[in-house]
């Protein structure tokens, strides 16, 4: 899946996409390369349904 980095604070943020209407949890221990996400980057990742809500996994900033 593809979306933009919304919000990002210390250690994590929400990720927007055009498939769902809500935004998406993400962790920095979810980031593959241990990047630290800027709001406005493209991303991809996995989708991962926790007790929360959906969550962001295998995320990779897009080039």
């Amino acid at each position: 899946m593809e979306g933009t980095v919304k919000k990002w604070l210390t250690s994590y943020g929400f990720i927007g996409t055009d498939e769902l209407d809500k935004d998406i949890f993400v962790h920095e221990s979810d980031v593959k390369s241990r990047v630290l996400l800027r709001e406005g980057q493209k991303v991809t990742f996995d989708l991962k349904e926790e007790p929360r809500g959906p969550k962001a996994v295998n995320v990779e900033v897009v080039e």
